[in-house]
């Protein structure tokens, strides 16, 4: 048997080791999403934090972890006449990889086809039952399997509808994922059901990365006897979370406190008011485990730093977690909140404090700076122009992001689970059924090929007598992830300030495209001379927003070099990858001025030509502005076999706009 590293020799970590336990107090609190870079014991401390937890009471025999004293009136192993026993809590782990039938469990093919009788297997989520369910990995988890996911964690019942079976139990557990950012976020509705979140790094104090080192070897030369010497470590831990656990219901929020939970909330602007109740709900679990009878503002404190970090992104692009400093000054706003509103007393509004002078010719208090009329800053901190011969700009504020319009790559893939294009797929819908290719069995189609032989092959009792002709496999379609490479015109003609902002402003807003439909992203600009591979391929969209907003214009255009780095970029990722679909995302005015044999337009249209035979699907969005235009853009993507755009019509509502319009016409 195997023995696992104990959760009190893990070094450090102290934030993530709180969130664990306080989530063991508290199992209403929601979970926990582990943030953090390869190879800092995100998966060892959470794997030994089962052994902490208190043992289950259950019902005997019962496969979904009925609790004795208040048994599931719909659990489809009812009625229970077994009798009560106990044993440890489990922890489930969802890998990347399961499949529907593994989560959520399936008809029991077994017992169908020999006993001819509708059986349930149960799945992960049943074994989780009252339990821990832990996803490693989690950001790259399939959207099929995080929906099925959210379902249960929000009701706390698993629904399987499928394969004649119709089945509905208990599934509440503690949810526990771990994630490395630097291969993709999390979609929003996920990131919004873990209660708290802790990010993770790696020591760089010398002292503590021995200590590390050190008690690793000692494991894995002794595991038995390594787990032995912190076994009274963690009994006291476990005791705790029980004596913690037995005290949760006696400790009072007093109401001071719950208004300083709401004005903090408030404060950071979060969505919903599941952010109120996960702090109100840690901040008890906190004061159960320090072993105080009501919550105090140090509990609120430590609730919000473990509650607030992953809910106050208002965007995709935002960086996660609280600075200090805008953390201490939503506290102090929120203690002159907390305290009951009093009676305003009727002063003279021309006493102390009435009649300060706020007209036009008051001076700012005194550190703050006048704006301008077009409001920009003045003083020594205002931006200046950067560069002199060579034209060179600062980088534009973007425009405001809006809903970009759903780009895909023509035909069916076969690539990574995404939210972007058709592809064949291990886990999407069913479409029809194959004797030759699919995945899985389709269980309908193969009983409907293997019955009108039944009697011809002397079938007398119940279950089916099938024979490999009547196998049928299920083909399913879903939708894949693609890698979107921009390929950005940053030259002298894109360079005029509102034209880059509305051009900055719309690779925004198909980034965060991107993000939500799970997509690796590059990005390539050209400007001068020659073109550049900004950011490499990434699943980190954040990654290229960050260098799109750092994006510096001017000087000529080189179209063609720009292209075919474009080119080179795809042709070393489709080594890397080759059932990823890449999508070409050219924004440019098509106003070529350097070339690489002579004449920058043909030049450039020769390079189309190259990526239009290697197959690449492409988009044109064309910049052009003005009363006179050349129509370069549209050129470019004839030679690219691809649609040219409008930067208006990359806009989801406008475009739902305009064909609302020709409608009503």
């Amino acid at each position: 048997m195997t023995v696992g590293y104990p959760f009190s020799a893990v070094v450090g970590h102290p934030d993530l080791r709180l969130a664990l336990l306080l989530n063991a107090v508290h199992p209403g609190i929601g979970g926990v999403l582990v943030r953090g870079e390869k190879g800092t014991a995100k998966s060892t401390i959470v794997r030994g934090l089962a052994a902490l937890l208190p043992p289950v009471a259950v019902v005997e025999h019962c496969r979904f972890a009925c609790d004795p004293a208040r048994p599931d009136p719909g659990c489809p192993d009812a009625p229970h006449d077994g009798a009560a026993t106990s044993r440890p809590a489990r922890l489930v782990e969802l890998p990347v990889g399961a499949t529907e039938d593994r989560l959520v469990g399936s008809l029991d093919l077994e017992r169908a086809l020999t006993e001819g009788v509708r059986a349930y297997q149960p799945g992960l989520l049943a074994g989780a039952h009252r339990g821990v369910l832990y996803v490693d990995e989690v950001n790259l988890l399939h959207d099929h399997l995080v929906d099925l996911l959210l379902d249960a964690a929000a009701m706390g019942r698993a629904h399987v509808e499928r394969e004649g079976v119709s089945i509905s139990h208990a599934a509440s557990f503690l949810l526990v994922g771990t994630m490395n950012p630097e291969e993709g976020e999390l979609r929003p509705q996920l990131l919004d059901r873990f209660g708290l979140t802790v990010t993770v790094l790696a020591a760089r104090d010398t002292d503590t990365r021995t200590e590390v080192v050190r008690r690793r070897l000692a494991y894995e030369a002794d595991p038995a006897g390594f787990a032995a010497s912190w076994t009274p470590d963690d009994e006291d831990l476990a005791a705790r979370i029980a004596t913690a656990r037995a005290a949760l219901a006696a400790v009072t929020l007093p109401d001071v406190e719950l208004r300083r939970i709401a004005a903090l909330c408030a404060a950071f602007e979060v969505d919903g008011m599941r952010a109120d109740l996960v702090v109100a709900r840690t901040a008890l679990a906190h004061a159960a485990w320090r072993g105080a009878e009501a919550v105090a503002a140090s509990d609120v404190e430590v609730a919000a730093r473990l509650a607030l970090p992953h809910r106050k992104r208002r965007d995709p692009f935002d960086e996660p977690g609280l600075e200090e400093e805008q953390l201490q000054q939503a506290l102090s706003a929120a203690a002159e909140e907390a305290e009951p509103p009093r009676p305003e007393p009727e002063d003279d509004p021309d006493g102390p404090g009435g009649g300060q002078d706020h007209g036009e010719n008051s001076a700012p208090p005194q550190g703050e700076q006048q704006s301008t009329s077009d409001g920009e800053r003045s003083g020594p901190d205002q931006p200046r122009p950067s560069g002199s011969g060579s034209g060179e700009q600062a980088p534009a504020t973007p425009a405001p992001a809006f809903r970009a319009r759903l780009l895909q790559v023509p035909g069916l893939g076969e690539g990574a689970p995404g939210r972007r294009s058709r592809s064949r797929s291990e886990f999407g819908r069913v479409v029809r059924a194959s004797t030759v290719d699919g995945h899985g069995l389709h269980l309908s189609a193969t009983v409907a090929a293997a019955a009108p032989h039944q009697s011809t092959r002397g079938r007398t009792g119940p279950g089916l007598l099938l024979r490999g002709e009547d196998v049928r496999r299920a083909v399913r379609e879903g939708k894949e992830g693609n890698l979107v490479l921009f390929a950005v015109d940053a030259s002298g003609s894109m360079a005029a300030r509102k034209r880059m902002s509305a051009v900055s402003g719309a690779v925004l807003s198909l980034l965060r495209d991107a993000y939500q439909r799970r997509d690796k992203v590059g990005l390539v600009t050209f400007r001068g001379n020659s073109a550049e591979l900004t950011l490499p391929p990434t699943s980190s969209v954040d990654a290229a927003a960050a260098r799109l907003k750092r994006l510096r214009t001017g000087g000529r255009t080189p179209l063609a070099d720009g292209l075919l780095r474009a080119r080179k970029t795809l042709a070393a990722e489709r080594l890397r990858d080759p059932r990823r679909r890449p999508l070409l995302v050219v924004v440019t005015d098509g106003r070529a001025t350097v070339g690489v044999h002579g004449d920058p337009v043909r030049d450039a249209l020769r390079a189309a030509a190259l990526l239009a035979a290697d197959g690449v699907a492409a988009i044109v969005v064309d910049c052009e502005h003005g009363l006179v235009r050349l129509g370069l853009a549209a050129r470019l993507a004839i030679a690219l076999g691809a649609n040219c755009l409008t930067l208006d019509e990359l806009s989801a509502d406008r475009v739902a706009g305009v064909v609302r319009a020709a409608r009503a016409a």
